[in-house]
């Protein structure tokens, strides 16, 4: 899950104000520990695995793979896996998971603005909670088409805009203010802004909600893990004074609250995405 904390679509800026975001989004994804959060998804990436069918011996390219949850699902289904992030520490502890299950994936450090691959290499290209969070999502776009062969598959997961994480977006961007000019990832989680990206270039485009389950201890259990580890949730509590802090805190308890379905004092809250499988023209 990766944020700019914004909501409202906006015209792009420059190209040089887009680098400027990237530079920050790098520094947060840095930060905190993303695997502790980023593990907790593997069903997402086996459950994209079965949507795009996957065959053994296909090319597939994990772009902004986080710590590889889609990569080691399609090597598990005996797929030739590159998996890409621009989070060196990111492809580290992916690198340590697939070694620990003794999985054949290259890793490769890349930007998905400017993928280091040539055009229509890869069967199919994917994506869970990452791509959706470049700054320039049409060059992020033209790049996945660009690299999946004619015929080929791309499949993504994005959250929603009115889904928890996409209200958690909403509640960021009510603290700390989103850089002027970019456009919302949850864009990426509606069927409109996908065909709007992809349809040119698709010979068909299936897109399904669906929901991951957050499942934790407690609502303060949820915020201690979430704060301590992920990045850009650990930036934003750390760019605020106490009593904004505070009011950050209070606002994400009531956000799990609305959506709990538990009345037990934990966690089950549902997430709501959308998993796409585009089939390129």
């Amino acid at each position: 899950m990766r944020s700019t904390f914004q909501i409202d679509g906006e015209t792009p800026a420059p190209t040089a104000s887009l680098n400027v975001v990237k530079a920050r989004q790098q520094g947060a994804w840095s930060s905190g520990d993303y695997a502790v959060v980023g593990t907790t998804l593997q069903i997402v990436g086996e459950q994209l695995c079965e949507a795009l069918d996957l065959r053994a011996g296909q090319a597939v390219l994990d772009v902004a793979a986080g710590n590889g949850n889609v990569s080691l699902a399609a090597a598990r289904r005996w797929c030739d896996v590159t998996s890409t992030d621009y989070v060196p520490s990111h492809l580290d502890q992916a690198r340590q998971r697939a070694r620990g299950e003794r999985l054949n994936i290259a890793f490769r450090v890349a930007d998905a603005e400017d993928l280091p691959f040539d055009d229509d290499t890869f069967d199919v290209v994917v994506s869970t909670f990452g791509v959706m969070f470049t700054p320039d999502q049409e060059r992020a776009a033209t790049e996945l088409i660009r690299v999946c062969k004619h015929g080929g598959k791309i499949g993504l997961a994005n959250w929603t805009p009115d889904g928890f994480i996409g209200q958690l977006f909403k509640t960021l961007g009510q603290h700390i203010k989103p850089p002027p000019g970019t456009k919302s990832p949850a864009l990426w989680g509606t069927p409109s802004r996908i065909i709007e990206l992809f349809g040119a270039q698709a010979a068909s485009i299936h897109s399904e909600p669906r929901h991951f389950v957050f499942r934790y201890r407690s609502a303060e259990h949820w915020l201690d893990v979430f704060r301590t580890f992920y990045g850009p949730l650990f930036k934003a509590f750390a760019a605020l004074d106490d009593a904004g802090k505070m009011a950050l805190e209070q606002e994400i308890k009531a956000l799990i609250a609305r959506f709990n379905r538990t009345s037990d004092g934990t966690v089950v809250v549902p997430g709501e995405y959308l998993e796409i499988v585009i089939t390129r023209a």
